[in-house]
């Protein structure tokens, strides 16, 4: 794909991306892709689907207690916990306000480890990463930033999100479903949004404007982005998934580029149908 060449005008030291479609199929790579990244907040659905296969093995539920009182699995997920961004401290009652935080997915991580008497990080590797082949991919410290990946680890991902073998496909659906319509926050980054929708460990787009998809991309568009100049999306209306990832924080340099890169992605996509 011609559109992946952008990644060469970033204003970046290192840059690889890549489009897979929803039957798995490459169509095409730029840059080096077996090179390993820190994943920042795309670290989030890795650990999200290793939840919901400890959800499916029956470890878990989704309504069981977990975190700040009156939160559940599910809450954490969905980041309407009450938990603070990075504090272990509680600001809101559970699914009143969308509140990012890094801090759910740790209570998450130390729930499920607690469930499954497997620390976390191991339970992802065996639940997810082993599972899919993602032999560059570790992920030792916290569930919400610590992963590091390449590119070809993570095409492998977002091929399995859009044609579940780990889940049921319902399950995964949900994932990509608004949970608590409506609720306002911030998005990382872009500011305030209202609704500020989000699934279980999935980011939704909707109507976000500001955002770091494409001004073309689908309202059902669902993925993640990180901090460390990461982005991971899938687009069910455009039948693919693209993965970029850089080594420079994230800034103002990627609001300016990653919209128009996916612009042209999405473009491309639909030139070739």
């Amino acid at each position: 794909m011609q559109s992946l060449a952008m990644i060469e005008n970033w204003p970046v030291p290192t840059a690889a991306a890549a489009v897979v479609t929803s039957d798995g199929t490459l169509l095409g790579t730029h840059g080096p892709t077996a090179h390993r990244f820190p994943l920042a907040s795309v670290t989030k659905p890795l650990a999200a689907y290793a939840a919901l296969v400890a959800y499916e093995e029956g470890a878990v539920e989704l309504d069981e207690p977990a975190g700040p009182e009156g939160s559940t699995v599910r809450h954490l997920l969905a980041h309407t916990s009450g938990l603070a961004f990075d504090e272990h401290r509680v600001t809101a009652p559970p699914g009143t306000r969308r509140l990012y935080s890094n801090a759910g997915f740790e209570v998450l991580g130390d729930h499920i480890a607690k469930a499954t008497e497997i620390p976390f990080p191991e339970y992802v590797r065996q639940a997810v990463l082993d599972p899919l082949g993602m032999t560059s991919t570790t992920l030792e410290g916290s569930p919400a930033k610590d992963g590091v990946s390449t590119v070809d680890d993570l095409v492998r991902f977002a091929a399995e999100v859009q044609a579940p073998r780990l889940l049921d496909p319902r399950t995964v659906l949900e994932a990509q479903t608004v949970v608590h319509p409506g609720l306002k926050g911030v998005l990382p980054g872009y500011g305030h949004q209202n609704p500020n929708d989000w699934g279980l460990g999935f980011e939704i787009r909707d109507s976000k404007s500001p955002h770091w998809t494409g001004l073309s991309s689908s309202p059902t568009t669902f993925g993640h982005f990180g901090q460390s100049g990461t982005f991971l999306w899938i687009d069910p209306a455009a039948g693919a998934a693209c993965v970029a990832l850089t080594d420079r924080a994230f800034g103002p340099w990627a609001a300016e580029v990653w919209t128009p890169f996916t612009d042209a992605v999405l473009a491309e996509l639909g030139a070739s149908r």
